[in-house]
């Protein structure tokens, strides 16, 4: 009991990363219609320039502003030089700029930073446990990996719902021309949109970071989870990315944890070795492909 307390408490911290990635790629794609493969590669500038300043200051807090603002700057630039000239073009046109964006980010981190993984700990005061129940202790860090999702899931939720930002927003998705005449500037809210999209994806990388090597290409395989994410809640909603990110953030966890064990006391043991990891790897998929059978728009989708 005590062991799935702890694995549950992961796979809701793997599910707080993986909203903070995909709620910046569905609003982009549900409000802009625009799909951002490059998403994966403001993650791994956020973690690389958090990295760098605190290798360089010591200071995890001066590391964590420096990534998001570069992961943000990085989305205005591919804002005015990517998203905004093919914004009116076709999906095939927007995939193939924004991988052409990918190869060459990697390239650019692995000439500036070397081809050896960079590491980022997490700061002295997060570094120890707490008990969340007597006698189970559980890594500070994770728990504020947590709060900080939720804070930023809070965050969203009030800017979207309860603002006239994200009253014009909820109208981009479905009535652009309208407010367009209304005199909203549909481009500035587009730009603001990505802008911030690309913020939560560096923050993403950098909370990201010490659970992981920050490398070149680090950014490819969360950048399928958060797709993932994002088809199962529901395309443009951020309550449906919320949810989608904790089914595949505790179901991924737990299949991992728990399925080769199950699979090993049904099966033989030779079928078993290779069938158990297999199902654990393909579980959010198998959950995608029944959430969308049963709703093809995802679960919140519109």
């Amino acid at each position: 009991m005590l062991l799935f307390l702890e694995q549950l408490l992961n796979g809701v911290q793997l599910g707080m990363t993986l909203f903070m990635m995909a709620a910046g790629l569905t609003l982009v794609f549900g409000v802009m219609n625009f799909i951002n493969l490059a998403h994966g590669s403001l993650f791994m500038a956020g973690a690389y320039v958090a990295a760098a300043v605190v290798a360089a200051t010591g200071s995890f807090l001066l590391g964590l502003v420096a990534g998001v603002a570069v992961a943000a700057l990085f989305g205005v630039v591919l804002d005015r030089v990517i998203v905004r000239p093919l914004a009116g073009r076709g999906h095939l046109d927007q995939v193939l700029a924004t991988f052409a964006v990918i190869l060459i980010a990697n390239e650019t981190v692995r000439l500036v930073f070397g081809r050896q993984p960079l590491a980022l700990d997490p700061p002295g005061w997060l570094a120890g446990t707490v008990e969340i129940l007597p006698g189970v202790p559980y890594p500070l860090y994770r728990l504020a990996v947590i709060l900080v999702g939720l804070l930023v899931m809070a965050g969203l939720w009030l800017l979207v719902m309860r603002t006239r930002v994200g009253m014009w927003v909820r109208a981009g998705a479905t009535h652009p021309e309208m407010i367009q005449l209304l005199g909203v500037d549909i481009g500035r809210l587009n730009g603001l949109i990505f802008a911030a999209g690309a913020a939560l994806a560096g923050l993403a990388g950098i909370v990201a970071g010490p659970f992981i090597a920050i490398q070149s290409g680090m950014g490819e395989a969360i950048l399928i989870l958060a797709f993932v994410v994002v088809v199962i809640g529901g395309i443009g909603s951020v309550l449906g990315a919320a949810i989608g990110a904790l089914l595949v953030g505790v179901g991924d966890t737990l299949g991992r944890a728990y399925l080769p064990a199950l699979v090993h006391e049904l099966a033989p043991a030779g079928t078993a070795e290779g069938l158990g990891p297999a199902l654990a790897s393909m579980g959010i998929y198998l959950l995608m492909a029944l959430v969308l059978a049963l709703r093809p728009k995802g679960l919140l989708g519109r």
